[in-house]
């Protein structure tokens, strides 16, 4: 008994990758990834609306571990809620955070099997590095803004004294950290783009090197406008941090310079005043034919009468 067997035809990859797809396949390609990732984010909201209350815990315990916001009857940290429904639409707010976070990886994915049939493969490696590099210099500002906040508190609350008693409204506290930790993050991503114009080929390592005075000025003016504080302690760790980054994107960009090969140009070791040698072997030089001298300047020369036309008997009429 004989079987055929069906041959498997391309995948939708492959054919968005030989360009063999039509405009409206492309649209329902689109549509289905997006139904994908929404499905994804909403399964993560729904694991993030159990977790909500853990994160709101986790996002208030810089204020919580200060002694000015244990309550003087309960001993417990207070904040104040304005509305009815404020912690209720917090906890909305945070599970959908949490979702996004959670169904990062099924997105994201989603996202990269539409892009990535149009990329060359080389572009798709430097897309892996840069999203490999992306996720931790992100935690590392998170991380970072969560011990600006936990300092800069301390500092706030101190200054209005003991006879003031402070309590904080929990919506806005939220939103100021949440704010200040996606900030950080994205501070954090600054190097990238330093890279990304190495790796082009827009910047070269020296270069970049030699904007190293206004890259710090501009990261400590940067630091002093988002940091929270008027203290110069997370002001100046922000800084620091942006600088460390940046001098470690330019070493990286020297390494890719010498992998490959620039600043080896045939005129790199010449200086701006220096004549370059020109290396080629010129025409040799003909000499024309000889002009009469004796010919009127102006008069144009006869011209020959033609031949006269061979005539056939076959073509008279």
């Amino acid at each position: 008994m004989a079987f055929a067997l069906r041959k498997r035809g391309p995948s939708t990859f492959e054919r968005a990758a030989d360009g063999s797809m039509t405009l409206i396949e492309h649209v329902r390609e689109l549509r289905n990834r997006l139904f994908r990732a929404s499905l994804a984010i909403m399964i993560g909201f729904g694991v993030g609306i159990w977790l909500a209350t853990p994160v709101r815990i986790l996002l208030s315990k810089p204020y919580c571990d200060l002694p000015a916001s244990i309550d003087q009857v309960s001993g417990k940290c207070k904040f104040v809620q304005l509305g009815v429904a404020d912690v209720f639409l917090l906890n909305l707010k945070i599970g959908l955070w949490v979702g996004l976070v959670i169904a990062a990886p099924i997105w994201l994915y989603q996202l990269w099997a539409f892009i990535a049939p149009g990329l060359h493969r080389h572009e798709r490696r430097y897309a892996y590095i840069f999203t490999a590099l992306a996720a931790p210099l992100f935690a590392a500002g998170a991380v970072l803004a969560f011990f600006v906040t936990t300092k800069g508190l301390e500092f706030l609350l101190n200054v209005s004294g003991d006879d003031i008693s402070t309590n904080l409204e929990v919506t806005r506290y939220i939103s100021f950290v949440t704010n200040l930790i996606l900030l950080f993050g994205v501070a954090f991503e600054f190097p990238l783009i330093v890279l990304m114009l190495n790796f082009v080929g827009l910047a070269s390592a020296k270069r970049l090197l030699s904007w190293w005075r206004v890259a710090i000025f501009v990261f400590f003016a940067f630091s002093a406008v988002v940091t929270p504080t008027p203290d110069p302690f997370g002001m100046t760790a922000l800084a620091i941090c942006l600088s460390a980054l940046y001098f470690a994107a330019v070493g990286v960009a020297f390494i890719n310079d010498r992998r490959r090969g620039r600043g080896k140009e045939v005129y790199a070791g010449i200086g701006d005043d220096e004549v370059s040698p020109l290396e080629f072997d010129a025409d040799p030089v003909v000499a024309g034919q000889r002009v009469d001298s004796t010919a009127p300047i102006g008069v144009p020369e006869p011209i020959a009468a033609p031949a006269p036309i061979e005539r056939r008997y076959d073509d008279m009429t």
